[in-house]
């Protein structure tokens, strides 16, 4: 960290990258939770939601590298190990066992829900103290919370076509 930016930081920098690492865990299962789960996923609306879920899967990796790159600035080391990242991750990775759509949406949103509590932490951590990890915090956040309303869009309209068809059938 530049020693400006030492002089401005009122926080513990070594908790602040604690808590970085642990979002650079999330980050990372979180992509491949969408990456593995767009790819093996089965059911209605496929087709429309896989390349969602690759582009959510993008995006999670976005912010893997806007956490990497604050954890180096504040003269922090990354996790290096992919073996530590399920240690490190309060949000877990949710094996899709289960290939059906509406099972792999549940696991995704879990997810999104999880990294929203994350990067609000962060936010609420770093707000009027250190202004850089502030402002990615809440890049990440609306990011978050825009992929969580994806998701429920998704399921919402899963179940109404699941509705219309019990209606047809009757």
């Amino acid at each position: 960290m530049g020693k400006k930016a030492i002089d401005i930081a009122n926080l513990d920098v070594e908790k602040l990258i604690q808590m970085l690492n642990e979002a650079l865990a999330e980050e990372w299962l979180a992509y491949y939770q969408y990456w593995i789960g767009a790819r093996i996923m089965e059911g209605p609306m496929r087709s429309e939601v896989e390349p969602e879920l690759l582009l959510h899967a993008t995006e999670e990796l976005g912010h893997a590298t806007l956490v990497v790159n604050r954890i180096l600035q504040l003269g922090g080391t990354p996790i290096l190990n992919p073996a530590d990242w399920a240690s490190y991750a309060r949000c877990p990775y949710e094996v899709p066992s289960d290939p059906y759509i509406e099972e792999i949406l549940k696991q995704n949103l879990n997810g999104e829900r999880c990294a929203i509590q994350r990067y609000e932490e962060i936010a609420d951590f770093t707000n009027g103290k250190d202004h850089s990890t502030y402002q990615m915090a809440i890049t990440i956040l609306n990011d978050e919370i825009e992929h969580e309303h994806d998701i429920e869009d998704f399921l919402t309209d899963i179940e109404r076509l699941k509705e219309d068809i019990r209606k047809f059938r009757i």
